[in-house]
């Protein structure tokens, strides 16, 4: 993996692990984060990669991934017809 996969660049965790590989060797690999689940493609911009360029106003902090009130549901699926 690449310098992308030493921490989550939105709640900075360290625990990251690896989802998918390009089928073109070294091309990109597809990481989450497995405390906030927030995943990402390491050929995808600095600002999404890098904890030192992720939006301030999007990152997150132990404290409140454990006092969020809820995550939200995921609708049901609309019926086909």
């Amino acid at each position: 993996m690449t310098d992308a996969a030493t921490c989550c660049p939105r709640c900075a965790h360290t625990t990251v692990e690896q989802l998918f590989t390009s089928p073109v060797p070294g091309a990109w690999d597809v990481l989450q984060c497995a405390r906030c689940l927030y995943c990402w493609r390491t050929s995808e911009p600095d600002r999404r990669t890098r904890r030192d360029a992720y939006p301030e106003s999007f990152r997150l902090t132990f404290d409140a991934i454990d006092n969020a009130r809820e995550v939200p549901a995921v609708p049901p699926l609309r019926s086909a017809g």
